[in-house]
Protein backbone atom coordinates (compact mmCIF):
# COMPACT_ATOMS: atom_id res chain seq x y z
CA UNK A 1 0.00 0.00 0.00
CA UNK A 2 2.44 2.59 -0.50
CA UNK A 3 1.09 3.71 -3.17
CA UNK A 4 -1.55 5.62 -0.73
CA UNK A 5 1.40 6.63 1.34
CA UNK A 6 3.23 8.63 -1.61
CA UNK A 7 -0.36 10.14 -2.94
CA UNK A 8 -1.13 11.27 0.87
CA UNK A 9 2.45 13.26 0.32
CA UNK A 10 1.89 14.42 -2.67
CA UNK A 11 -1.77 15.75 -2.29
CA UNK A 12 -1.51 16.87 1.55
CA UNK A 13 -1.08 20.51 0.97
CA UNK A 14 -4.25 20.65 -1.89
CA UNK A 15 -6.46 18.38 -0.14
CA UNK A 16 -8.73 21.29 1.41
CA UNK A 17 -8.80 22.97 -2.95
CA UNK A 18 -9.73 19.73 -3.99
CA UNK A 19 -12.49 18.67 -1.30
CA UNK A 20 -13.55 22.75 -2.57
CA UNK A 21 -13.82 21.91 -5.78
CA UNK A 22 -15.68 19.00 -5.53
CA UNK A 23 -18.12 20.10 -3.07
CA UNK A 24 -18.73 23.24 -5.23
CA UNK A 25 -19.54 21.50 -8.63
CA UNK A 26 -21.59 18.96 -6.75
CA UNK A 27 -23.49 22.54 -5.37
CA UNK A 28 -23.95 23.25 -8.84
CA UNK A 29 -23.84 20.20 -10.85
CA UNK A 30 -25.99 17.84 -8.56
CA UNK A 31 -29.25 15.63 -9.80
CA UNK A 32 -32.37 16.77 -8.06
CA UNK A 33 -33.58 13.70 -6.31
CA UNK A 34 -35.78 13.71 -3.52
CA UNK A 35 -33.96 12.17 -0.60
CA UNK A 36 -31.86 15.08 -1.02
CA UNK A 37 -34.33 17.51 0.02
CA UNK A 38 -34.26 15.88 3.57
CA UNK A 39 -32.32 14.70 6.53
CA UNK A 40 -34.82 12.53 7.71
CA UNK A 41 -33.79 8.88 8.28
CA UNK A 42 -36.71 7.29 6.71
CA UNK A 43 -36.06 8.78 3.94
CA UNK A 44 -32.03 8.44 3.40
CA UNK A 45 -32.15 5.02 4.66
CA UNK A 46 -34.97 4.00 2.27
CA UNK A 47 -33.37 5.73 -0.93
CA UNK A 48 -30.05 3.99 0.46
CA UNK A 49 -31.12 0.50 0.39
CA UNK A 50 -33.47 0.71 -2.96
CA UNK A 51 -29.91 2.09 -4.30
CA UNK A 52 -27.84 -0.46 -3.57
CA UNK A 53 -26.67 -2.71 -6.96
CA UNK A 54 -29.26 -0.15 -8.61
CA UNK A 55 -29.24 2.99 -11.10
CA UNK A 56 -31.05 5.68 -9.55
CA UNK A 57 -33.41 6.14 -12.92
CA UNK A 58 -34.19 2.38 -11.92
CA UNK A 59 -34.76 3.05 -8.11
CA UNK A 60 -36.29 6.51 -8.06
CA UNK A 61 -39.74 5.00 -9.36
CA UNK A 62 -39.47 2.50 -6.39
CA UNK A 63 -38.57 4.89 -3.39
CA UNK A 64 -41.85 7.16 -4.47
CA UNK A 65 -43.83 4.03 -4.62
CA UNK A 66 -42.72 3.34 -1.40
CA UNK A 67 -42.58 6.38 0.18
CA UNK A 68 -46.68 6.39 -0.95
CA UNK A 69 -47.53 3.08 0.08
CA UNK A 70 -45.10 3.24 3.39
CA UNK A 71 -44.75 7.00 4.58
CA UNK A 72 -42.71 6.18 7.71
CA UNK A 73 -40.79 3.47 9.21
CA UNK A 74 -44.39 2.73 11.61
CA UNK A 75 -45.91 2.25 8.16
CA UNK A 76 -43.44 -0.06 6.67
CA UNK A 77 -42.81 -2.12 9.98
CA UNK A 78 -46.99 -3.16 10.12
CA UNK A 79 -46.82 -4.20 6.61
CA UNK A 80 -46.95 -7.68 5.92
CA UNK A 81 -43.91 -8.78 3.91
CA UNK A 82 -45.84 -10.05 0.93
CA UNK A 83 -47.10 -6.33 0.92
CA UNK A 84 -43.50 -5.16 1.34
CA UNK A 85 -42.49 -7.77 -1.81
CA UNK A 86 -45.67 -6.80 -3.72
CA UNK A 87 -43.90 -3.50 -3.66
CA UNK A 88 -40.34 -4.15 -4.22
CA UNK A 89 -41.36 -6.34 -7.26
CA UNK A 90 -39.34 -5.74 -10.96
CA UNK A 91 -36.41 -4.58 -8.69
CA UNK A 92 -34.50 -7.84 -8.04
CA UNK A 93 -32.28 -9.03 -5.05
CA UNK A 94 -35.03 -9.41 -2.89
CA UNK A 95 -32.88 -10.23 -0.04
CA UNK A 96 -32.50 -6.36 0.15
CA UNK A 97 -36.67 -6.26 0.84
CA UNK A 98 -36.34 -8.95 3.49
CA UNK A 99 -34.10 -6.91 5.30
CA UNK A 100 -35.74 -3.31 4.69
CA UNK A 101 -38.26 -5.11 6.55
CA UNK A 102 -37.09 -6.37 8.87
CA UNK A 103 -35.26 -3.47 9.80
CA UNK A 104 -38.49 -1.75 10.10
CA UNK A 105 -39.43 -3.74 12.38
CA UNK A 106 -36.89 -2.99 14.48
CA UNK A 107 -36.37 0.35 14.74
CA UNK A 108 -40.31 0.99 15.18
CA UNK A 109 -40.66 -1.84 17.53
CA UNK A 110 -37.16 -1.89 19.55
CA UNK A 111 -35.79 1.66 18.81
CA UNK A 112 -38.67 3.43 19.38
CA UNK A 113 -38.45 4.80 15.81
CA UNK A 114 -35.13 6.09 16.06
CA UNK A 115 -32.42 4.88 13.69
CA UNK A 116 -28.98 4.62 15.36
CA UNK A 117 -26.76 7.47 14.64
CA UNK A 118 -23.11 6.02 14.01
CA UNK A 119 -22.08 3.60 11.33
CA UNK A 120 -21.23 1.11 14.33
CA UNK A 121 -25.05 1.25 15.53
CA UNK A 122 -26.35 0.92 12.16
CA UNK A 123 -24.43 -1.82 11.15
CA UNK A 124 -26.16 -4.07 13.25
CA UNK A 125 -29.57 -3.48 11.84
CA UNK A 126 -29.86 -6.40 8.86
CA UNK A 127 -28.76 -5.40 5.31
CA UNK A 128 -27.15 -2.55 6.23
CA UNK A 129 -22.86 -3.00 5.37
CA UNK A 130 -20.13 -0.60 5.88
CA UNK A 131 -20.99 1.90 2.84
CA UNK A 132 -25.22 1.85 3.42
CA UNK A 133 -24.52 2.64 7.33
CA UNK A 134 -21.64 5.44 6.27
CA UNK A 135 -23.72 7.06 3.92
CA UNK A 136 -27.27 7.10 6.14
CA UNK A 137 -24.68 8.59 9.29
CA UNK A 138 -23.33 11.30 7.49
CA UNK A 139 -26.10 12.29 5.40
CA UNK A 140 -29.25 11.88 8.30
CA UNK A 141 -26.85 12.78 11.06
CA UNK A 142 -23.61 14.52 9.86
CA UNK A 143 -21.24 11.80 11.19
CA UNK A 144 -18.41 12.46 9.38
CA UNK A 145 -17.47 9.14 7.98
CA UNK A 146 -16.57 8.59 4.33
CA UNK A 147 -18.61 6.49 1.55
CA UNK A 148 -16.47 4.11 -0.56
CA UNK A 149 -19.28 2.47 -3.31
CA UNK A 150 -18.30 2.08 -6.62
CA UNK A 151 -18.33 5.30 -7.68
CA UNK A 152 -16.17 6.83 -5.34
CA UNK A 153 -13.97 3.89 -5.69
CA UNK A 154 -13.32 4.25 -9.10
CA UNK A 155 -12.89 8.22 -8.86
CA UNK A 156 -9.97 7.57 -6.36
CA UNK A 157 -8.50 4.31 -7.93
CA UNK A 158 -7.88 6.88 -10.95
CA UNK A 159 -7.02 10.15 -8.54
CA UNK A 160 -4.19 7.70 -7.32
CA UNK A 161 -3.66 5.76 -9.94
CA UNK A 162 -4.32 1.95 -8.04
CA UNK A 163 -4.02 -0.58 -9.98
CA UNK A 164 -4.48 -3.13 -7.65
CA UNK A 165 -7.73 -4.33 -7.30
CA UNK A 166 -10.08 -1.93 -5.48
CA UNK A 167 -12.77 -5.00 -4.33
CA UNK A 168 -9.74 -6.28 -2.44
CA UNK A 169 -10.01 -5.84 1.75
CA UNK A 170 -6.74 -3.85 2.04
CA UNK A 171 -7.43 -1.43 -0.85
CA UNK A 172 -10.47 -0.67 0.36
CA UNK A 173 -9.12 0.18 3.34
CA UNK A 174 -6.24 2.33 1.96
CA UNK A 175 -8.92 4.11 -0.15
CA UNK A 176 -10.97 4.82 3.33
CA UNK A 177 -8.01 6.29 5.32
CA UNK A 178 -7.47 8.84 2.32
CA UNK A 179 -10.86 10.27 2.18
CA UNK A 180 -11.00 9.98 6.36
CA UNK A 181 -8.33 12.22 5.90
CA UNK A 182 -10.39 15.08 3.94
CA UNK A 183 -13.55 14.73 5.23
CA UNK A 184 -13.31 17.80 8.02
CA UNK A 185 -12.68 20.53 4.93
CA UNK A 186 -16.68 20.01 4.18
CA UNK A 187 -19.86 18.97 5.85
CA UNK A 188 -19.76 15.16 5.75
CA UNK A 189 -23.18 14.28 3.97
CA UNK A 190 -22.30 16.42 1.15
CA UNK A 191 -18.78 16.06 0.71
CA UNK A 192 -19.90 11.91 0.60
CA UNK A 193 -22.67 12.91 -2.06
CA UNK A 194 -20.25 14.57 -4.14
CA UNK A 195 -17.62 12.22 -4.52
CA UNK A 196 -20.91 9.76 -5.53
CA UNK A 197 -22.02 11.98 -7.92
CA UNK A 198 -18.79 12.96 -9.67
CA UNK A 199 -18.13 9.04 -10.48
CA UNK A 200 -22.25 8.75 -11.32
CA UNK A 201 -21.99 11.92 -14.32
CA UNK A 202 -18.06 12.10 -14.83
CA UNK A 203 -15.70 9.75 -13.72
CA UNK A 204 -17.47 7.38 -15.71
CA UNK A 205 -16.73 3.64 -15.89
CA UNK A 206 -15.89 3.62 -20.35
CA UNK A 207 -15.25 6.84 -21.22
CA UNK A 208 -14.30 9.14 -18.51
CA UNK A 209 -15.84 13.28 -19.33
CA UNK A 210 -12.47 14.29 -18.12
CA UNK A 211 -12.53 17.66 -19.53
CA UNK A 212 -15.54 18.35 -16.99
CA UNK A 213 -14.09 16.95 -14.05
CA UNK A 214 -13.54 19.62 -11.00
CA UNK A 215 -10.17 17.88 -10.01
CA UNK A 216 -9.04 16.52 -13.29
CA UNK A 217 -5.44 18.53 -12.72
CA UNK A 218 -4.50 16.56 -9.63
CA UNK A 219 -5.65 12.47 -10.84
CA UNK A 220 -2.79 10.90 -11.63
CA UNK A 221 -4.26 8.17 -14.02
CA UNK A 222 -5.42 11.13 -16.28
CA UNK A 223 -1.52 12.89 -15.91
CA UNK A 224 -0.43 8.83 -17.12
CA UNK A 225 -3.09 8.10 -19.51
CA UNK A 226 -4.52 5.37 -17.40
CA UNK A 227 -7.56 6.29 -16.52
CA UNK A 228 -9.58 4.18 -18.80
CA UNK A 229 -7.74 1.33 -17.84
CA UNK A 230 -8.56 1.60 -14.04
CA UNK A 231 -10.38 0.26 -11.46
CA UNK A 232 -9.15 -2.87 -11.48
CA UNK A 233 -11.05 -5.93 -9.77
CA UNK A 234 -10.59 -9.15 -8.59
CA UNK A 235 -11.87 -12.17 -11.66
CA UNK A 236 -15.78 -12.95 -11.31
CA UNK A 237 -17.08 -15.94 -10.65
CA UNK A 238 -17.87 -18.55 -13.09
CA UNK A 239 -21.33 -17.94 -14.01
CA UNK A 240 -24.15 -21.10 -12.80
CA UNK A 241 -26.42 -22.05 -15.96
CA UNK A 242 -30.04 -23.12 -15.43
CA UNK A 243 -32.61 -24.39 -17.01
CA UNK A 244 -36.12 -23.70 -15.96
CA UNK A 245 -39.69 -25.06 -17.83
CA UNK A 246 -42.45 -23.02 -16.91
CA UNK A 247 -46.13 -24.03 -16.51
CA UNK A 248 -48.67 -21.48 -17.42
CA UNK A 249 -52.30 -23.24 -16.89
CA UNK A 250 -54.57 -22.37 -19.78
CA UNK A 251 -57.51 -20.37 -18.18
CA UNK A 252 -58.81 -16.76 -19.06
CA UNK A 253 -59.77 -16.00 -15.81
CA UNK A 254 -57.21 -17.29 -13.56
CA UNK A 255 -53.88 -18.17 -12.82
CA UNK A 256 -51.96 -20.79 -10.78
CA UNK A 257 -48.77 -20.10 -8.88
CA UNK A 258 -46.55 -21.98 -5.94
CA UNK A 259 -44.50 -20.17 -3.11
CA UNK A 260 -40.28 -20.63 -3.98
CA UNK A 261 -39.40 -22.16 -0.63
CA UNK A 262 -36.18 -21.62 1.34
CA UNK A 263 -32.40 -21.97 -0.01
CA UNK A 264 -32.70 -20.84 -3.48
CA UNK A 265 -33.27 -17.64 -5.37
CA UNK A 266 -36.43 -15.78 -5.26
CA UNK A 267 -37.34 -17.45 -1.82
CA UNK A 268 -40.67 -16.48 -1.17
CA UNK A 269 -41.73 -15.08 -4.42
CA UNK A 270 -44.44 -16.67 -6.29
CA UNK A 271 -44.64 -18.51 -10.18
CA UNK A 272 -45.89 -20.86 -12.02
CA UNK A 273 -45.06 -24.85 -11.36
CA UNK A 274 -41.70 -25.36 -12.50
CA UNK A 275 -39.17 -27.67 -13.77
CA UNK A 276 -35.50 -27.40 -13.39
CA UNK A 277 -34.07 -29.53 -16.34
CA UNK A 278 -30.08 -30.33 -16.07
CA UNK A 279 -28.87 -29.22 -18.98
CA UNK A 280 -30.44 -27.35 -22.41
CA UNK A 281 -30.95 -30.97 -24.23
CA UNK A 282 -34.49 -31.85 -21.78
CA UNK A 283 -37.57 -31.52 -23.58
CA UNK A 284 -41.15 -31.99 -22.76
CA UNK A 285 -41.12 -35.76 -23.18
CA UNK A 286 -38.15 -35.78 -20.75
CA UNK A 287 -39.64 -34.14 -18.14
CA UNK A 288 -43.35 -33.67 -18.36
CA UNK A 289 -44.42 -37.01 -17.40
CA UNK A 290 -42.55 -36.34 -13.77
CA UNK A 291 -44.97 -33.14 -13.36
CA UNK A 292 -48.87 -34.45 -15.10
CA UNK A 293 -50.11 -37.71 -13.86
CA UNK A 294 -51.25 -38.53 -17.63
CA UNK A 295 -49.12 -36.50 -20.09
CA UNK A 296 -50.94 -38.14 -23.07
CA UNK A 297 -53.98 -36.76 -22.35
CA UNK A 298 -51.93 -33.04 -22.04
CA UNK A 299 -51.39 -30.54 -24.97
CA UNK A 300 -48.61 -28.52 -24.42
CA UNK A 301 -47.66 -25.66 -26.46
CA UNK A 302 -44.35 -23.09 -25.94
CA UNK A 303 -45.61 -19.42 -25.54
CA UNK A 304 -42.11 -17.72 -25.08
CA UNK A 305 -38.10 -17.80 -23.66
CA UNK A 306 -36.63 -15.61 -22.22
CA UNK A 307 -33.32 -15.44 -20.54
CA UNK A 308 -32.62 -13.86 -17.66
CA UNK A 309 -29.52 -12.66 -15.54
CA UNK A 310 -28.55 -12.60 -12.17
CA UNK A 311 -25.45 -11.64 -10.55
CA UNK A 312 -23.90 -15.42 -10.74
CA UNK A 313 -26.41 -17.34 -12.49
CA UNK A 314 -28.19 -17.08 -15.52
CA UNK A 315 -31.00 -18.75 -16.25
CA UNK A 316 -32.80 -20.10 -19.21
CA UNK A 317 -36.45 -20.22 -19.02
CA UNK A 318 -39.25 -21.73 -21.26
CA UNK A 319 -43.07 -20.90 -20.86
CA UNK A 320 -45.37 -23.45 -21.29
CA UNK A 321 -49.18 -23.48 -21.89
CA UNK A 322 -50.98 -26.58 -20.73
CA UNK A 323 -54.11 -28.13 -21.18
CA UNK A 324 -54.87 -29.45 -18.00
CA UNK A 325 -56.35 -28.97 -14.36
CA UNK A 326 -54.12 -28.31 -11.45
CA UNK A 327 -55.10 -31.40 -9.34
CA UNK A 328 -53.50 -33.38 -12.34
CA UNK A 329 -50.10 -32.07 -11.40
CA UNK A 330 -47.20 -33.94 -9.18
CA UNK A 331 -46.36 -30.82 -7.14
CA UNK A 332 -44.10 -31.51 -4.01
CA UNK A 333 -45.93 -28.23 -2.91
CA UNK A 334 -49.17 -26.56 -2.76
CA UNK A 335 -50.51 -24.88 -5.71
CA UNK A 336 -52.99 -21.78 -5.13
CA UNK A 337 -55.36 -20.31 -7.53
CA UNK A 338 -55.15 -16.37 -8.08
CA UNK A 339 -57.51 -13.90 -9.98
CA UNK A 340 -56.21 -12.88 -12.74
CA UNK A 341 -55.68 -9.31 -12.04
CA UNK A 342 -51.93 -7.77 -11.26
CA UNK A 343 -53.67 -5.86 -7.80
CA UNK A 344 -54.64 -9.35 -6.27
CA UNK A 345 -51.58 -10.76 -7.53
CA UNK A 346 -48.95 -11.92 -4.94
CA UNK A 347 -45.08 -10.99 -4.88
CA UNK A 348 -43.79 -12.70 -8.34
CA UNK A 349 -39.81 -12.51 -9.10
CA UNK A 350 -39.18 -9.98 -12.06
CA UNK A 351 -38.83 -12.73 -14.93
CA UNK A 352 -42.81 -14.32 -14.05
CA UNK A 353 -43.58 -10.79 -13.81
CA UNK A 354 -41.99 -10.06 -17.02
CA UNK A 355 -43.68 -12.60 -19.03
CA UNK A 356 -47.42 -12.32 -18.01
CA UNK A 357 -46.46 -8.22 -19.03
CA UNK A 358 -45.15 -9.97 -22.53
CA UNK A 359 -48.84 -11.89 -22.84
Amino acid sequence: MGNFFVCKMIFCRFMQEIVSNIVAWYLKNARDLPWRNTRNPYSVWLSEVLLQQTRVNQGLPYYEKFIVHFPTIHHLAQASEDEVLKTWQGLGYYSRARNLHKTARIVAESLQGNFPQTPEGLQKLPGLGPYTAAAIASIAFNYPEPVLDGNVARVVSRMLDIHEAVDLPSVKKGMIEWLRGQIAYAEPGTFNQAWMELGALVCLPARPLCDSCPIASWCMARQRGTAEELPVKKAKAKVRERWFHYLHLENENAIWLVQRQAGDIWEGLWEFPMYEAASEKEVPSDWLPKLVADPQQVKISLQRRFTHLLTHQRIHASFWKLSTRPENLRLQQPIFEFPLVQEELPALHRLMDKYLKAN
